[in-house]
């Protein structure tokens, strides 16, 4: 049966945002495919995110553009972290929410649909605000957008992370060190707790629970006093000690409770800095653990090989059902809401619920107990 039957022909705006990810081309594969062929719909890319909506640097997507994309890693429209209130033009920043709408009817557009992280999730419900039919896809390889079991990228930067791990184990052994591996996630530890897991991590540091250098030293020294002289510690890239962890919070808060205009100017002054005090935290633990330890550390930072490459299967999968989802909402003029996967199907979910909202580790996540009790050190 048709499900396209005597529904209005649409015309879909099509762009990527945030940062590149495995499974952007899956996702644009199963929007365009499902419009196209099953719904008789037409769809337009626009190039490098919002930005391409206010310049008008479009593409029109077709079957021969579709075809081969699935197994290629970023995307074929290319992205950016532009803001459609805050781009910068000709050098001032300036907001361009109106020419997008303007150009949202040139284009006889019914629907925009956006692909990425929590940012663009925040940027979509602005333009659905101003009036725009607009419906999200969730990625990025930190899983971290909220009301969605898994975001499409997070799959295959994990087997990345988790392969890295596994070959630095060798090394490790073969020279009685501590391997200290940095890996992606920003404010939230998925990748690494789940990396650390698979890969067999004997120390995982995430943002979600705060460390004591003298614990993890400790557990490493515990390992050499029972004749095992090397130790693997993923660490996320947000991972930060009790002390740090003290201060960025009371800034937070500082922020939110901020009244004034230069209140909040020396609030986002103070969070600023910890965040430029931070860079290099990774650097200094290792050689805190060498100190304490005696024995010699060594730092892997595995940053942007976690996104690129070829998607996993099941990133392929996520992205091919979560598009073709999409496609089904706009068919039925479902608008104002991000494609969630749950379970094994999909749910739109409102995106008043999703922007501004991160999904974090929960302290008694089932991953977190699997690791306490095979011994991982979680560094608390």
């Amino acid at each position: 049966m048709d499900r396209g039957m005597g529904k209005t022909i649409k015309r879909i705006g099509i762009l990527t945002a945030g940062g590149d990810s495995p499974g952007l081309n899956a996702a644009i594969r199963g929007v365009g495919k499902t419009a196209l062929g099953y719904y008789g719909m037409e769809i337009i890319g626009f190039r490098d995110g919002f930005r391409g909506l206010v310049e008008n640097r479009r593409i029109k997507l077709d079957k021969s553009t579709l075809a081969g994309i699935l197994t290629v890693g970023g995307t074929i429209l290319g992205t950016s972290r532009d803001k459609p209130h805050r781009m910068v033009i000709d050098g001032r920043t300036r907001d361009m929410t109106d020419v997008i709408k303007e150009n949202y009817q040139k284009w006889g557009l019914d629907c925009v649909i956006c692909l990425g992280g929590g940012g663009t999730q925040k940027n979509a419900l602005r333009l659905h605000e101003a009036g725009l039919n607009v419906v999200t896809l969730p990625k990025t390889i930190d899983n971290d957008v909220a009301m969605t079991d898994a975001t499409f990228g997070f799959a295959t930067a994990l087997d990345i992370a988790t392969d890295t791990l596994d070959r630095l184990h060798s090394t490790a052994h073969s020279h009685h060190r501590i391997i200290v591996a940095e890996i992606m996630g920003h404010r939230a530890g998925w990748l690494t707790l789940g990396a650390g897991i698979a890969g067999g991590a004997d120390v995982i540091l995430i943002p979600e629970i705060p460390y004591d250098v003298e614990s993890i030293a400790e557990a490493i020294r515990r390992r050499s006093r029972h004749g095992t002289n090397f130790s693997i510690v993923a660490v996320a890239e947000g991972a930060m000690s009790r002390d740090d962890a003290r201060a960025l919070l009371a800034a937070e808060k500082k922020l939110e409770r901020a009244k004034t205009l230069h209140d909040k100017k020396e609030a986002k002054h103070e969070l600023a800095t910890l965040e430029v005090r931070h860079a290099g935290n990774t650097m200094r633990l290792a050689k805190h653990l060498e100190e304490l330890t005696h024995l010699e550390s060594r730092v892997t930072i595995l940053g942007y090989v976690q996104r690129g490459g070829t998607p996993s299967a099941a990133d392929r999968i996520l992205a091919t059902r979560l598009g073709s989802a999409a496609a089904d909402l706009v068919n039925e003029e479902h608008f104002g809401v991000m494609v969630a996967a749950r379970n094994d199907g999909t749910e739109p979910v409102p995106l008043e619920k999703v922007a501004g909202k991160r999904k974090c580790v929960p302290p008694d996540h089932s991953w977190v107990r699997a690791a306490r009790e095979v011994g991982t050190c979680l560094g608390d």
